[in-house]
């Protein structure tokens, strides 16, 4: 980066000579001391010829004098303005002094320069709301900690070379408290440290990896605040010890739960899952990571600084898409209360529905499963040949005459029926709403495949009409058929929602469309209760 001629000392650093720096070169000690400042020994030997440093008050230009334990040392830091050009962009403050400013970072925005990319950093922004940087040195005036380009959140900035120095120290020495969040693969242990040395990755040297030769030592502790459903994804913070490049990506994906929307550390099968949740994969273009909470002691005044920022709402927003599930919907009732006209009107508006009488009658059909497993047991009871159907009206009427084969029966076809159901729940997996019909759901203990009951109410005398005028039922058929099942009343109370036929399809259709809405405000809820969830856990009292 180019500089000018002008040049300036800021306030000098000073230090008593300790007892291990006894016989150390002057230059070295002062190296020493600046090592995190990555400034060259060559430019301390420069400044100390200059007589720029000073022992027990008396200049010194000879950069080779020897130290003697418990001598008061000074250098004067040169600094050297840059030349870099202001950029008018927005910089969103957190906190302001004359000493350092404290930043909201957004994604996209690199922090300094570098080869091939001269200008559009934070770093030119800086420049522009505060001049008296460009009269520090370097490409990197006024930094002291890095964030990645698409890493968003806290990031403290020096605004002169002391304070500079001294926050370089701080963070050098593990005095800064440094937390993440970050949205991470699958569900880790609950809490865990890490403790892996990082360096460079040996063979693609744009990324970093944990190297337990040659990587410089680095530690992380992680706690999860919370996990989506099906454990999809979970929200970790992460609080790191160390500083070393890319160490939250490296660390998390060290341990098997790398970032979502890392390219770099994530393998592709760890994303296969975003392709079920709809849209989920054009929001997540960056690796979720947050700069969360940072704490510092401020380095004049030492007074203790604590800032907690949320994250963007990209973040939130992702996590509120991707724990979206499908909302499963079961229906039951009693025979003839209308359940199979209300599943038409459902599939009318668009919503996927499934029965699991129609499943049972595709079972039952000549080479099905059901068709198999009767056929295999009872002979031709039931099914006179391998060319014929299943002879449904002696099976109906074995079951009334001889309860221990209806359970036998139950025990055979319903896992069959159950595998549909989760076939049918599987095609439909990114569906905002799926509903399916089952008569016997309470009877079966079904119900945890749920995350609504619904019942449909209708009044005794016309279901019981209707089922002796559509099916022939007589009046002791249908008390036969109602005994295997709970009665009415408990099997309403059981549900969570109630659906009331009036009588006629018209008006039943109309119900269908009442239920969509009601279906829709409970997704909303859920959202809601999410939403105030997420914002709690980011966003805890102080």
């Amino acid at each position: 980066m180019p500089q000018s001629d002008e040049k300036h000392a800021d306030a000098p650093l000073t230090a008593i000579a300790p007892m291990e720096a006894q016989g150390q070169r002057l230059d070295q000690f002062w190296t020493n001391q600046l090592v995190e400042q990555e400034v060259a020994r060559a430019k301390v030997q420069v400044w100390i010829k200059e007589g720029h440093a000073r022992i027990n008050g008396q200049a010194c230009t000879r950069p080779s004098r020897r130290i003697v334990r418990g001598e008061h040392l000074e250098l004067e830091v040169v600094v050297m303005k840059s030349d870099l050009q202001p950029e008018n962009r927005e910089l969103r403050i957190l906190h302001l002094d004359e000493d350092l400013v404290v930043l909201n970072k957004p994604a996209g925005l690199v922090v300094h320069p570098a080869p091939g990319l001269a200008m559009g950093t934070l770093v030119h922004r800086l420049i522009h709301h505060f001049p008296e940087l460009s009269e520090l040195a370097g490409a990197r005036p006024g930094i002291v900690h890095r964030l990645d380009k698409d890493t968003t959140g806290v990031m403290v900035v020096a605004l002169n070379e002391s304070t500079r120095l001294r926050l370089a120290a701080s963070f050098a020495d593990r005095q800064v408290d440094k937390t993440y969040l970050a949205l991470v693969h699958g569900r880790p242990r609950a809490t865990d440290f890490i403790d892996a040395p990082i360096g460079r990755h040996p063979t693609w040297k744009t990324r970093m990896a944990v190297l337990p030769k040659g990587g410089k030592p680095a530690q992380s502790e992680y706690r999860v605040l919370w996990s989506a459903a099906h454990d999809r994804f979970s929200l970790v913070q992460v609080h790191i010890f160390s500083g070393r490049t890319h160490q939250v990506r490296v660390h998390m994906q060290h341990v098997g739960h790398p970032l979502l929307g890392d390219a770099s550390y994530c393998p592709n099968h760890f994303r296969a899952w975003q392709k079920d949740v709809p849209g989920l994969d054009k929001l997540v273009e960056r690796p979720m990571l947050h700069a969360w909470k940072l704490g510092f002691a401020h380095p004049q005044t030492h007074e203790p600084l604590r800032f907690q920022l949320p994250p963007p709402k990209a973040m939130t927003r992702i996590m509120l898409v991707g724990s979206r599930t499908t909302q499963r919907v079961g229906l039951t009732g009693m025979p003839g209360c209308g359940k199979s006209l209300l599943l038409e009107n459902l599939a009318a508006i668009g919503i996927p529905v499934w029965s699991a009488d129609m499943a049972i009658a595709e079972l039952y059909k000549p080479g099905q499963d059901g068709w198999e497993l009767l056929r295999r047991r009872f002979g031709d009871r039931f099914i006179a040949d391998r060319n014929s159907q299943v002879d449904k009206r002696a099976l109906l009427q074995a079951l009334r005459e001889t309860p221990h084969l209806r359970h036998e029966l139950e025990a055979m076809i319903h896992p069959l029926a159950r595998h549909r159901l989760e076939c049918f729940w599987e095609k439909h997996r990114g569906a905002r709403v799926a509903v399916a019909e089952v008569p016997l759901l309470l009877e079966t203990g079904w119900t945890s495949g749920f995350d609504l009951l619904v019942g449909l109410a209708c009044d005794a005398h016309r279901r019981k009409a209707w089922l002796c005028e559509k099916r022939g039922w007589n009046e002791e058929l249908l008390a036969d058929v109602e005994s295997w099942q709970w009665p009415e009343a408990k099997k309403l109370r059981a549900c969570h929602l109630i659906v009331e036929n009036p009588g006629t399809p018209d008006q039943l259709q109309r119900r269908a469309e009442a239920l969509t809405g009601i279906l829709r405000r409970l997704r909303r809820r859920k959202v809601r209760r999410l939403l105030s969830k997420i914002n709690g856990l980011v966003n805890p009292k102080q």
